[in-house]
């Protein structure tokens, strides 16, 4: 039994040690906009929060009655926080969905109310006098709610995907199969404590996936920049017909000469969204630079 907890305890460890290093890696990162790094931040804190709590559990759970409390404080906060993290990971790919559609976080509330309830009337677990756990006649409440935001997660960053036409969907399909996977494993298996190692992997691979992301595209217009243009070039060289347009805006030195670069940002930004509104998903835009615009289409005619 002591083997064991020490095996755990130094998995565990490794686990916060990846999330210390990925707050580090998410802080430095200069592809990465801000909002997506306090996002990464705060869903990284949960994160060890939960190993924590979790890891408390393993070590108050040994039968001895003198840790039943804490037994029953670290189930609570695993228990309520796990769902937020779905959730978190929404907030790092566009936190204006949860602003909008504030109505997604229902589910969770709900949870945590039962979780708290729980201790009294065994609603999602129950921990006995003799600090022996055990799941609650409601366990599926946080089955279901947790599924509801993975479910949640995958629509938003397909709606993300689609709004900037970036091929976004067979990655994070990939993504949430192995997060489903791994967390699935102890819902199943209670004592296989599976699920925060696959929730480390998974932050650290929606890092990179998110970075690879917002490396894609112009800060100011929204639109995508150089580097994917001669990526997407280079990939599509050699496949069907496609056409390119090249286009920029007149006299646009002479506005900034007039006006200031302020208002030529302005115009850059409103003229971005001009473009990206007047086409279809068979043209990808992109700002090459300064007032320079290109917009590559999946067909052209023969």
């Amino acid at each position: 039994m002591i083997n064991t907890i020490k095996t755990y305890i130094a998995t565990y460890s490794i686990d916060i040690v990846a999330l210390l290093f990925l707050c580090f890696l998410s802080h430095r990162s200069n592809m990465l906009n801000n909002y997506r790094k306090k996002t990464f931040l705060f869903g990284i804190v949960l994160t060890v929060i939960i190993i924590l709590s979790e890891a408390g559990t393993i070590l108050a759970g040994n039968e001895n009655i003198g840790l039943r409390n804490l037994n029953i404080c670290c189930n609570v906060v695993g228990f309520a926080l796990t769902p937020i993290i779905p959730l978190a990971l929404i907030a790092i790919s566009d936190i204006s969905i949860i602003q909008t559609h504030k109505f997604i976080l229902i589910p969770t509330l709900i949870n945590i109310i039962a979780v708290a309830l729980s201790p009294v009337f065994k609603l999602v677990f129950y921990v006995d006098i003799n600090n022996h756990y055990e799941r609650g006649n409601s366990f599926l409440i946080f089955i279901v709610i947790y599924i509801i935001n993975l479910i949640l997660l995958v629509i938003s960053t397909f709606h993300t995907g689609k709004v900037r036409n970036y091929p976004i969907k067979g990655k994070m399909t990939a993504l949430t199969l192995f997060t489903i996977t791994g967390t699935s494993i102890q819902l199943a298996l209670p004592t296989v404590y599976s699920s925060w190692h696959c929730v480390t992997l998974a932050l650290i691979l929606y890092f990179l996936l998110l970075s690879e992301f917002d490396s894609s595209f112009d800060p100011l217009t929204g639109l995508y920049n150089r580097v994917a243009f001669e990526k997407a070039a280079k990939q599509m060289t050699g496949r069907k017909a496609f056409s390119v347009i090249v286009l920029d805006i007149n006299d646009f030195k002479s506005i900034n000469d007039t006006y200031g670069h302020d208002h030529g940002d302005i115009v850059l930004k409103k003229v971005a969204a001009s473009i990206r509104k007047s086409l279809d998903n068979q043209y990808t835009c992109y700002r090459i630079g300064g007032d320079e615009f290109y917009i590559i289409c999946k067909e052209t005619k023969q």
